[in-house]
């Protein structure tokens, strides 16, 4: 099948291209800047805010995968709008006949921070030209690199303890990189998956206090962890700041998101792209992994 990745050279894109390209797939790595790409596939330039790039890019495509978003700006619920729109668009111009999209976790009836409000209403504008989409919704993905994983991590080394706000109560579902890549690469090979949405996650379910918690202990760490009930999403961004390499701007988005639980309420995904899910350690360990590896390598 001709695939197209939006978002290639990203966290999660650079590790998918392979995995398709490894399944047999003709894989177009969409990217703002082709000549500096050197991952798996055919680099084709394509920018999310550019429906001409978009047209072209997509030209002879059957499946599409939609890996942007945006957290570094404060208007990103608007920038991710305009380009999933652009994006649809495209799509339905070029006769692409699926997209598929990695969504956020997080109870509708809850009220959504703003990113993953964000996040459902991307879902709901790339099928809005009437492409199928599949959708997989996942909380905290641990991979070296990943922004929230970063932000564990970082959080645990550099601190001995921490004043944390209400939201290391909040029960979340964390699942290991590879296993979103093992989704995202296999709903391809199963038809009806089309124009569905998933929920994806690890096998357990923690608090962010038991993530950061189990993280020391596999780094041999003390942690100690104070939550401060009136420490708000604001100052909370600011501490997280001055204490990690995350952007203010990127963390009050996270932190927000914080508040809202993320689990898997429906595990039917499970049934179709079958294997054993990794645990939250085994996680950690290989995204501890992959950054010591980069780093003796440079």
């Amino acid at each position: 099948m001709r695939v197209l990745v939006a978002g290639a050279s990203g966290f999660v894109g650079k590790r998918l291209c392979p995995a398709l390209k490894d399944a047999g797939h003709d894989v177009l790595a969409m990217t703002r800047r082709p000549e500096q790409y050197r991952g798996a596939g055919e680099p084709v330039y394509g920018d999310v805010a550019d429906i001409g790039s978009l047209r072209d890019a997509l030209k002879n495509v059957e499946a599409a995968y939609y890996l942007v978003h945006s957290l570094d700006s404060t208007d990103f619920q608007k920038r991710d709008a305009n380009a999933a729109r652009a994006f649809a668009r495209a799509a339905a111009e070029a006769g692409v006949r699926r997209i598929v999209y990695l969504g956020g976790l997080g109870d509708d009836a809850d009220s959504l921070s703003a990113h993953l409000a964000s996040r459902r209403e991307v879902e709901r504008l790339l099928a809005e030209t009437g492409v199928p989409v599949t959708v997989l919704r996942a909380g905290i993905v641990i991979g070296h690199g990943g922004t929230s994983w970063e932000l564990t991590r970082q959080l645990v080394e550099r601190l001995p303890a921490m004043i944390t706000p209400r939201w290391v109560s909040t029960r979340t579902q964390p699942i290991a990189l590879a296993d979103v890549v093992r989704y995202l690469a296999g709903v391809l090979e199963h038809p009806e998956t089309e124009g569905r949405t998933f929920d994806i996650g690890g096998p357990e379910v923690l608090t962010y206090r038991d993530m950061l918690q189990r993280v020391a202990v596999i780094e041999g760490r003390m942690l100690a962890i104070v939550p401060v009930p009136l420490l708000t999403p604001r100052l909370s961004s600011y501490w997280l700041s001055l204490v990690t390499d995350i952007d203010a701007t990127t963390g009050r988005a996270l932190i927000d998101s914080m508040g809202n639980e993320v689990v898997v309420r429906d595990d039917a995904i499970r049934r179709i792209v079958e294997f054993e899910p990794t645990s939250y350690n085994d996680a950690v360990l290989q995204a501890l992994g992959e950054r010591a590896r980069q780093r003796r390598t440079r």
